[in-house]
């Protein structure tokens, strides 16, 4: 009775349900070396493995079974946040390829918090995923050394930082995308050209940004600060650095959205200022969502294979379950302008600031109403 009451008060958790880590914890060892004794490598003490296989017998440890011996069933998608037209693109391509393979799908968000990823990861054990593809998300080391040591192939679409250089990513080129949205606004005249950047720990977001900064470098214009203002990638951002943009002494005559949403939420925001796109001010976004075809006007933008990305995503994982390796570790999928009627020259006798023939706006917006004075040229 002692004995079982000693054995019940060690036992973490449930039998069959420990992790790696608290396997690792009681040995006193890393979890690389739980890992081995688990895969049955050769090179750990018979000393250590004696402990570590007598505390995995204790708890009933057993090992998943890859897909590599029984074929994938089973795939984890993981975001950082479920509330973006983006994110469906991506899960439009892994269902596309899962379901043709007849694969199932688990789709989670994490929102960055490690209690959520914890528990993610404890409902993965539960259900014996065969990969992860993990999106603009990061896992803490501790969570991608259980995964390792679990056997679960991971594959990074989009990695929000530097990945271990043994997990494959699928990314876009953001850098020539950024530089392409930029060049085709100075090919119009525009000269002072806002850019509503993304969140800056984004890998991509940096390169977009990079690209801009390349364009203007290239074209002999120099780099005004003040006219780079930060995002999220959401529409309220796009707004807020519109309007920010706006109150400058001297506004650009463009801007470069490093977002689809966010190009959206400008548009709303010179909509409420009377000005008018691309009259007033030419747009480009970066995504080509589907619905920017639509908006008004249609959005010259950006296009990122989103669900190709996600479709390559799928095949690099399944082949990681069966053993196999991509063909290449880094893999950025081309991006493409796309001309739309957001974008026009800068009209010659017109602008945003105050002065001769030039357009002047006053927004008040309040809770239930917003008031918008518009005013000519002086003397009109």
């Amino acid at each position: 009775m002692a004995a079982h009451e000693a054995g019940a008060e060690e036992a973490p958790e449930v039998r069959g349900r420990v992790t790696i880590t608290e396997i690792a914890r009681q040995a006193g060892v890393s979890v690389p070396t739980v890992s081995r004794v688990v895969n049955g490598r050769s090179d750990v003490s018979p000393r250590t493995r004696a402990k570590v296989e007598d505390l995995l017998l204790r708890y009933g440890y057993r090992k998943r079974t890859t897909a590599s011996s029984t074929g994938a069933a089973l795939l984890d998608l993981v975001f950082n946040d479920l509330d973006s037209p983006w994110a469906v693109e991506i899960i439009r391509g892994v269902e596309e390829v899962a379901h043709g393979t007849g694969v199932g799908t688990v789709v989670s968000a994490i929102h960055g918090r490690s209690g959520d990823a914890r528990e993610w990861m404890r409902n993965l054990r539960a259900r014996a995923s065969d990969g992860v593809i993990l999106v603009t998300s990061a896992l803490e080391p501790v969570l991608h050394e259980e995964l390792r040591a679990l056997g679960v192939p991971l594959v990074v679409v989009d990695p929000a930082g530097s990945p271990a250089l043994d997990v494959p990513t699928i990314g876009a080129a953001n850098w020539s995308g950024g530089m392409a949205a930029t060049e085709h606004l100075l090919s119009l005249g525009h000269r002072r050209i806002g850019l509503i950047a993304g969140p800056p720990r984004l890998l991509c977001s940096r390169a977009r940004l990079d690209g801009y900064r390349a364009a203007l470098e290239g074209a002999g214009v120099a780099l005004d600060e003040t006219l780079v203002v930060p995002g999220d990638f959401h529409p309220e951002s796009g707004f807020t650095g519109c309007n920010a943009l706006l109150d400058l002494p001297e506004p650009p005559t463009a801007l470069f959205a490093a977002s689809d949403q966010m190009a959206l939420g400008a548009i709303e925001a010179l909509r409420r200022r009377g000005l008018r796109v691309p009259e007033d001010m030419s747009v480009v976004g970066f995504d080509d969502l589907p619905e920017v075809r639509w908006s008004a006007p249609p959005l010259t933008t950006v296009r990122q294979p989103l669900a190709d990305m996600g479709k390559l995503a799928v095949r690099t994982v399944l082949r990681l379950a069966h053993g196999e390796q991509p063909d290449s570790p880094r893999v950025e999928l081309g991006t493409e302008l796309v001309v739309r009627s957001s974008t026009a020259p800068p009209a010659p006798d017109r602008g945003l600031s105050g002065g001769s023939g030039r357009l002047q706006t006053t927004v008040l917006v309040g809770r239930d109403a917003e008031l918008i004075r518009r005013t000519g040229p002086r003397g009109a």
